[in-house]
Order: C-alpha cells, then sequence, then structure tokens
C-alpha cells in the first residue's frame, strides 16, 4: 500500500523512514519532503502543500493513509478536507487543532476542564498587556496567541524584556506566570477517547549550551526522561491527558491523532501544563521513532479504528539521543545555500534525519533553520550521547551551529 506523509522537517524525515518499515507498505510519499526523504529508498517527494492539491493528489495515487506531520496544515483543516473527500488521514480536524493553533483556546480549554496549567491572561491591547506584566512582575511569560513555529514564546526576566516581547510580537497574547521546575515532552497518540502514551522525552528549547540564548524550535532531545518517573507518568496520564482527550469529546470536537503536552514539573513531581501541540514534537520525534520497536502503522491503524484501548508499543530498552546542527543565523535569519559534507551511512544504531535541506545538482545544501538531527542509540543516555556527537563531528558545513550539552539535565540526575 501508499502513504502519504505532510511536511518538510526532521521529524517528517523520521515518520517516512519509519511507516517505511511496516511490512505492509510498498511506497511512501512525502510532500514536499526534503533531501533527506528524496534519498530514502521506500520514500519520494512530491511537490504539493496546497489543501486541494494534497487530496487530489491522494485520490489519484490511491493512498491508503495519509500522516499530518507539521501544525500548520491542520490549522488549515486538511483533515477536515480528506475526510470530506473520503480519504484516511491521521491528525486532529481544524477545531480540534486551536489546543495548538490558539494558545487562549487552550488556556480557556485548560481552565473550564480543570487542567493544571499557569495562572494567565489574555490580552489584544498592548497597553493593557504592559499594565497587567507591571502588575504581575518579572519573571514573566509572554506567548503570541497564533502559530509561531516554537519562536513565539518569551521567557521574559524582566518588566523591561516582557514590554519588548509584547511590542515585538503584537497581536493577541497570552501572559502567564513563569512556572518552575523542570521540563517534559510527553506525547500519545489519542483516538477520540482512549490513548496510548509514547516513550517520554526531553528537548532543548535554549539556542546555546545551559539553556542560553534564545528560544527555538528544538536544538535537540532526548528519551526516555527520567524527570517523568513511573509516579510522575500516573499523574500526567490521570490529570493532564485523559481530561484533555474527555474535554474534547465532551466540547464536541473528539480528538484523534498525536497530541503533545509540553509539562514542567515541579521539585514534588506535580506536573502543568505548559502548552499543547497537536503534534508529534520535532525535535523529540525522531529519538523517540528510534526507540519505537512496533509497527507506527499499525498503531496509526488502531487509533482510526478506534481500538486504541488494547493496544501496546514496544520499546527498545536503549537511550536515544538527538542533536541538532543548525544554520548559520538559526533562529533569526537562518542562511541558505551552504553546501553539507560528511553524513554518515545510515546504521542500525545511529541515523541522521534531515530537515532544513534539499538537493542541488549533486550536493546537498542548507535550506532551512534547523538542518540536521543526528540521533543514536546507546545502552545508557550516555553512551547514545557518545555515539550522537561522534557522528555530529564528521559533518560539515559553513556557519553550522549546534548544542554540545544535550542530554545535561538527565545526566546530572
Amino acid at each position: 500500500m501508499k502513504l502519504l506523509v505532510i511536511g518538510s522537517g526532521g521529524r517528517e524525515h523520521a515518520l517516512a523512514w519509519k511507516l517505511s518499515q511496516s511490512p505492509r507498505v510498498q511506497k511512501v510519499y512525502v510532500a514536499p519532503g526534503n533531501g533527506g526523504t528524496a534519498a530514502e529508498p521506500d520514500a519520494e517527494n512530491v511537490p504539493l502543500s496546497a489543501v486541494d492539491e494534497l487530496v487530489h493528489f491522494a485520490k489519484n495515487e490511491g493512498v491508503y493513509l495519509t500522516v499530518v506531520g507539521p501544525e500548520a496544515p491542520l490549522a488549515a483543516g486538511v483533515v477536515d478536507a480528506f475526510r470530506e473527500a473520503g480519504l484516511r488521514i491521521f491528525g486532529p480536524t481544524r477545531a480540534a487543532a486551536q489546543l495548538e493553533s490558539s494558545k487562549d483556546f487552550a488556556k480557556r480549554f485548560m481552565a473550564r476542564h480543570g487542567i493544571p496549567t499557569a495562572r494567565y491572561a489574555t490580552f489584544e491591547d498592548a497597553a493593557a498587556a504592559k499594565a497587567y506584566v507591571e502588575k504581575e512582575g518579572a519573571p514573566i511569560v509572554v506567548k503570541a496567541d497564533g502559530l509561531a513555529s516554537g519562536k513565539g514564546v518569551v521567557v521574559a526576566q524582566s518588566v523591561a524584556e516582557a514590554h519588548a516581547a509584547i511590542d515585538r510580537l503584537g497581536g493577541k497574547l497570552v501572559i502567564e506566570q513563569c512556572l518552575q521546575g523542570e521540563e517534559a515532552s510527553f506525547i500519545v497518540i489519542a483516538d477520540g477517547a482512549h490513548v496510548l502514551a509514547l516513550a517520554t522525552s526531553q528537548d532543548h528549547k535554549r539556542l546555546r549550551d545551559g539553556d542560553t540564548g534564545p528560544n527555538t524550535g528544538g536544538m535537540g532531545a532526548y528519551s526516555p526522561a527520567p524527570v517523568v518517573t513511573p509516579k510522575v507518568h500516573a499523574r500526567v496520564m490521570r490529570e493532564i491527558i485523559r481530561p484533555a482527550i474527555a474535554g474534547m469529546a465532551k466540547d464536541g470536537t473528539p480528538y484523534t491523532g498525536f497530541l503533545y503536552a509540553g509539562l514542567m514539573i515541579d521539585a514534588s513531581g506535580a506536573p502543568k501544563t505548559l502548552e499543547f501541540n497537536c503534534r508529534l514534537g520535532d525535535p523529540e520525534a525522531q529519538p523517540i521513532l528510534l526507540r519505537l520497536k512496533s509497527d507506527l502503522l499499525a498503531l496509526l491503524d488502531a487509533a482510526l479504528e478506534g481500538r486504541l484501548e488494547n493496544a501496546e508499543a514496544e520499546w527498545d530498552r536503549r537511550a536515544a539521543l538527538g542533536v541538532v546542527l543548525a544554520a548559520h543565523g538559526y533562529p533569526e535569519a537562518p542562511r541558505q545555500g551552504d553546501r553539507i559534507e560528511g553524513i554518515p551511512a545510515p546504521a542500525d544504531d545511529c541515523r541522521v534525519f534531515q530537515a532544513g535541506t534539499r538537493t542541488q545538482g549533486k550536493d546537498l545544501v542548507a535550506s532551512g533553520g534547523r538542518v540536521l538531527c543526528v540521533t543514536a542509540l546507546g545502552d545508557n543516555l550516555r553512551a547514545a550521547r557518545s555515539r550522537a556527537y561522534a557522528a555530529v563531528e564528521r559533518i560539515r558545513f559553513d556557519g553550522m551551529q549546534y548544542r554540545k550539552d544535550i542530554g545535561h539535565r538527565a545526566l546530572h540526575r
């Protein structure tokens, strides 16, 4: 059978690679894909992005299932359009995807359904937002209401920094209490009523070592996340994930797809929800999918058919860690066109998932902010980290930026 993956990032490369391993899959189309998906033996890039073009392509090619990678097509209603055309697609509807596409929607949803999250207020007037910041003090978090590719959040350490963020982000803003603790990513597959938790993970949002510099879409990730102990895991499922799925159903927008809860876990192990995303995380998807031993297509089928209650996923006992290599100037103004050399051949314990890449003649060149995610397995996190960084050292492109401390929180534990 044929599958279609929508998107062009490292997450989509990882999805295409994992889905192609299913014995039932003949080919995975990726729209529009990248240099990495173009090189996968069982994948093929198709230069499409408009919803109507994707629907037409899936119908014409007899695509069995479409999997949506990024948030923008979900917010644009790609799932609704495919369903109306009688096509199978995995992801939430436009209404359900508001959990990510509107921070204000998500906060009101959490308040309505008793899901633990930070205290907040929503503003469309900059003066009122600044007055609120003056009253609350810093540190304080300023968020753009809509989609911002992971760059619409400012954790302001001073009132002046918060005011500058209000001016820069503009439009509708959510301003919230700055929670203290350790962050983790908690991702599940949902079928509208039941969920299957994926392996836990943790990413690194800041550009530079020591969690400094501007927020990015993510500079690296690892799985499992030691901060999510079995006790914390049970609390997250009980207090956040299950109430979210039940709340969406109660509100008339049942949720099917990947659901990502960004968590802050305090010193006592109490989790609060920083945000919801309606997709696999990126770069969390890369280490998670490298560890997944089950047939991903079978799990997605179970979700679409409402059979998740009895589904189980098998995981590699080893840890996985991914290091993102970013372009010169990322995240503000990434440079394109730099030639990439030295990518090691794929191995069972180390794969380089491509994101912002394209082929130019015989060369592979950078075409986006986050260029590659070098992902490796190891008997423990330290071993996975050593393997990943050994591969990183073989790769070269002008202006290459990466963090040298991915996994530091887990190792310090």
